[in-house]
């Protein structure tokens, strides 16, 4: 396959899957307000995706509305969730025949309702429209499973979408862990506060379902971290992205260079796999989450050098814009980001 359009298949699936994750993440902590849950402000949500400094210099006293259009359409967060689709869909559309016209058109429409609602969306209600575009780039996941030929370019897809859900993942538990930790385990904020969490996760009646109705901090991160068959579980991500992995084609070595993204991957797993959670609960789960996040970002970085050699397809730069090339490493830096 062409490392161009290996590039762009994979990036489509990230930006397609932060949009998804963004768009779960308002309609989750909208809903806890609404049900008198939530003690943690909008920074949160801001927190979770990274982009809190950004945020402050640009709405120093920024209140929900700010951090909603933020979060959703400002034209200088390249996170937001206008911004993903929008890349995702220039990235599809420089690889139309490689996908089904299915997946085209789904895109297409998620992309055009996201630019043409946005602001009529906010006004009717933010939690209705966050679900709405939540759902529909969970359809996409869907149709792209159900339309498309299990090969390489559907492989390359799954990398980039599950490399950037073990992020997303690692990102919510450690902030939201963080603070549920100040709280008496057992009490109706602390089980509040986990509910909160595992929902940030789509994760609260498969976690009901194997451990009870009963909320402790222990259990949710061991949940989220080492489930081997919850799809948004770290492990499962991991495990995921190094089976796709060993399903492309091998990419051209020089020497005995070897296949890093799949030595980093298979490292990674195991830790995971023989981790005892118990040791890094507590003050030491913060650390331990850094180094993990820092870890995933590794592999990241070893996919591009090691599959693509190409630039992925950016919206046409405006005049008095940024040059092409440099968008990319741009939005780059913005989706695989150091902690």
């Amino acid at each position: 396959m062409l490392s161009r359009v290996a590039e762009s298949l994979y990036w489509m699936a990230r930006y397609i899957e932060r949009a998804e994750a963004v768009s779960r993440l308002v309609a989750v902590h909208f809903q806890s307000l609404l049900d008198g849950g939530g003690r943690a402000g909008w920074d949160g949500v801001v927190r979770i995706t990274a982009d809190e400094a950004l945020f402050r210099r640009l709405n120093p006293e920024g209140d929900e509305r700010a951090v909603l259009d933020f979060l959703l359409s400002h034209p200088d967060n390249p996170s937001g969730v206008f911004a993903c689709l929008l890349r995702a869909r220039e990235n599809a559309r420089g690889v139309r025949d490689q996908i089904s016209s299915e997946m085209w058109e789904h895109l297409n429409r998620l992309y055009f309702l996201v630019r043409d609602d946005s602001g009529t969306g906010l006004a009717q209600g933010p939690y209705a429209f966050f679900r709405q575009v939540r759902e529909g780039s969970q359809a996409f996941e869907g149709i792209v499973a159900a339309t498309m030929t299990h090969g390489e370019a559907y492989e390359f897809i799954q990398l980039g979408r599950y490399l950037e859900r073990a992020t997303t993942t690692v990102r919510i538990l450690s902030v939201r862990h963080a603070e549920v930790s100040g709280l008496a385990e057992g009490s109706v904020a602390a089980s509040l506060e986990l509910m909160s969490l595992l929902k940030s996760c789509s994760s609260l009646e498969p976690f009901r379902r194997h451990h009870g109705s009963r909320l402790q901090a222990g259990p949710v991160a061991e949940y989220l971290l080492l489930n081997p068959q919850f799809p948004r579980a770290v492990l499962f991500c991991l495990d995921r992205s190094a089976r796709a992995v060993a399903a492309v084609a091998p990419p051209a070595r020089s020497g005995n260079r070897l296949d890093s993204p799949g030595r980093l991957l298979g490292r990674l797993k195991a830790q995971l796999a023989y981790l005892d959670v118990e040791e890094v609960l507590g003050d030491d789960l913060a650390s331990f989450l850094d180094g993990l996040l820092k870890r995933i970002h590794q592999v990241a970085d070893e996919i591009t050098p090691t599959y693509f050699n190409t630039r992925v397809i950016l919206p046409a730069t405006k005049a008095g814009g940024a040059p092409a090339q440099q968008q990319q490493q741009q939005q780059q830096q913005q989706l695989t980001r150091r902690p």
